[in-house]
């Protein structure tokens, strides 16, 4: 018997390719971060002009909405997305504090209009942030018995409904968010037609690759909100090449300055070892600061390492934070010999490059989790990181990374 031709192949349509991010975030720190978590080619734009950015890479936003009350940061948030709306598709992303910082439930509020729901995440597992019965914990303590708010005006929310109070959420348990793709969509879109927005706990990244999974395939109108975490899970599940960076030799020639804004007590130590490095420590009184008599002394000008910060022995003043980081950035950009910058704080990090006129960031690589190094347009080297990242070597192993010849790169960890 003849055997029959073969059956000429059927060309099989190409899938759908995945949109880009716009990833909104309320921090400078906050921001670099997701970028470098997205994974592949990405904007980070200090200006909020998401209508006119090209869609051939993903986009993150500094909207910068930390210090502003509640109802302006809502509306940067409804300004971009009313921006976003008039340009490519793009999946949506809202970055927020892994401890519930800032004008969360504004901001919530706002991104959820026009969703069928937002899938509220905030876990962060490699930084010890977890989410257990809808409550927040940092290595294994529920975030109010921290003192993880402890710069802020208020104190911090018992869970994850108080602290998107206004926003109806609904708390998804561990046992369902790894219980099978099926069952967590179910979840999800039951929550979702109840008029809720589902919150799922996780504690390990795994448990974010499921939610992040999951949310993509119920389409666009379920938006994610979350930490860097999140946001890693969501560059893992979209899958880009990986952003292809020139070599970026740093300026060996030039100062390296530590700009220290942050209130974590961590940052003591972690100047300490700059400072037996040789680094030069320059403590700004704050009442200088705020009146803006303080100035930069001689001999910082002749160091090869310098950090600034401001003297804390007084205690915090959650209310004067913003004026003091951008006296702070004010002094930073005026720095002679144009220094690379290691910026740790977001509102820092922003009023600094505000300062100095950046608007863009260029991701690239992070040097330690949350420790991401960045290039400006003409070719300046920052690192931005959250003040309450890093172990006690943090600045000393950014130091080692951007000037190996002023420092001996220690250990990873």
């Amino acid at each position: 018997m003849a055997s029959l031709p073969p059956r000429p192949s059927v060309p099989q349509p190409a899938p759908a390719p995945v949109p880009y991010v716009l990833a909104l975030a309320d921090d400078l720190s906050g921001a670099a971060e997701t970028a470098c978590a997205l994974g592949g080619p990405v904007r980070l734009s200090l200006a909020a002009d998401v209508a006119g950015s090209p869609a051939a890479h993903d986009l993150v936003v500094d909207l910068d909405t930390r210090h502003l009350p509640a109802a302006a940061a809502a509306y940067a948030v409804r300004t971009a997305l009313r921006a976003a709306q008039a340009g490519p598709p793009r999946l949506l992303y809202k970055k927020v504090d892994s401890q519930l910082r800032g004008h969360l439930a504004a901001e919530a509020a706002a991104y959820a209009e026009g969703a069928e729901a937002v899938v509220i995440a905030p876990a962060l597992p490699a930084a010890g942030r977890t989410v257990t019965g809808g409550v927040v914990h940092v290595n294994g303590v529920p975030l109010h018995r921290t003192d993880g708010w402890r710069a802020e005006r208020a104190a911090a929310p018992r869970s994850l409904p108080e602290a998107l109070s206004g926003l109806p959420v609904r708390t998804v348990p561990l046992d369902v968010v790894r219980s099978g793709p099926a069952a967590l969509e179910a979840e999800f879109r039951r929550i979702a037609e109840s008029g809720a927005h589902p919150a799922p706990d996780a504690e390990t990244d795994a448990d974010l690759d499921a939610v992040a999974a999951a949310a993509l395939r119920l389409g666009p109108g379920f938006r994610l909100l979350g930490s860097a975490g999140l946001a890693l899970a969501l560059g893992r599940a979209t899958a880009r090449p990986a952003a292809a960076h020139p070599p970026a030799p740093t300026q060996h020639g030039a100062p390296l300055l530590f700009v220290v804004g942050t209130a974590e007590p961590a940052a003591v130590a972690q100047i300490a070892h700059l400072a037996a490095l040789g680094a030069h420590h320059v403590t700004l009184d704050p009442a200088g600061l705020a009146a803006g008599t303080a100035r930069l002394p001689r001999t910082a000008a002749v160091s090869a390492l310098t950090v600034l910060s401001i003297d804390g022995s007084a205690g915090l003043r959650p209310c004067a934070g913003r004026a003091l980081s951008a006296a702070l950035g004010a002094l930073a950009a005026a720095y002679p010999g144009r220094p690379d910058l290691v910026l740790t704080g977001g509102e820092t990090a922003r009023t600094t490059l505000d300062a100095l006129g950046t608007q863009e960031l260029e991701p690239l690589g992070e040097i330690h989790h949350g420790a991401v190094h960045s290039r400006t347009p003409d070719g300046r080297h920052v690192v931005t990181r959250p003040g309450s990242y890093g172990a006690e070597d943090s600045l000393l192993r950014i130091a080692a990374a951007l000037r190996p010849r002023l420092a001996a790169a220690p250990a990873a960890t």
